[in-house]
């Protein structure tokens, strides 16, 4: 029997975890081609990490539990351990990207997991772009253009106006759910949302690269 590839969900998030939801969501809902993770990796900063933590995590409001049992999707691993969190070469813990120095070390940080996550012959790592700081994503977008393999895919979610822009929105629900336009005031129905998943071509450079580099730790610097 041939061996089921290890599917991995690997994204930057920032201070907009429902990038992950939004992700899984669309991922789990196209029609004939549904992809649904064994493990969710995020990199982010101490400050993203929390935010992830509490609003995707927590018992509530727990989105990521609640994606899960509105749609019936089975085990996905997904804890606190896979929250990475950017560190410094002094070990501490990076709190938010504010100057070149701290965008080299997101940079490096980045470009190492995406390699150890690549590593593993049996698997499919679907990187996202859409969330964390637009530096974030273009390191990680090079990173999987770097290390990426045939079966690895990159994209960037959409979602439909004038859902994008409040905080309250995480997926489209399965049933009626409201929450209140942050700019308007009026009821919103999260039922009724519309989410798209952009697929991003891009140009796979691994089997060019030194095997230094895809055996050993790397950096982007």
């Amino acid at each position: 029997m041939p061996i089921q590839p290890r599917r991995i969900l690997l994204a930057v998030t920032g201070l907009s975890p429902q990038i992950v939801t939004e992700t899984i969501y669309a991922l789990a809902t196209r029609q004939g081609d549904a992809w649904i993770p064994h493990e969710i990796h995020l990199i982010s900063t101490t400050k993203g990490a929390d935010n992830a933590r509490l609003q995707l995590l927590s018992d509530s409001p727990g989105w990521f539990h609640r994606l899960c049992t509105d749609y019936k999707l089975p085990k996905i691993d997904f804890s606190e351990h896979q929250i990475h969190v950017i560190r410094r070469a002094d070990g501490s813990l990076l709190d938010d990207i504010r100057d070149d120095a701290d965008n080299q070390l997101a940079a490096d940080f980045i470009c190492e997991k995406v390699r150890e996550l690549t590593a593993e012959a049996h698997s499919e790592v679907h990187a996202s772009i859409a969330g964390g700081r637009k530096t974030m994503g273009f390191f990680l977008g090079y990173a999987m253009s770097l290390y990426g393999r045939p079966q690895d895919r990159l994209s960037h979610v959409l979602v439909s106006e004038p859902y994008e822009t409040q905080k309250d929105f995480f997926y489209p629900t399965p049933s009626t759910r409201v929450i209140q336009d942050q700019r308007s005031g009026l009821a919103l129905d999260c039922h009724n949302a519309r989410v798209w998943l952009g697929d991003i071509p891009f140009v796979r450079l691994r089997e060019n690269l030194p095997h230094e580099l895809i055996e050993g730790k790397s950096n982007y610097s």
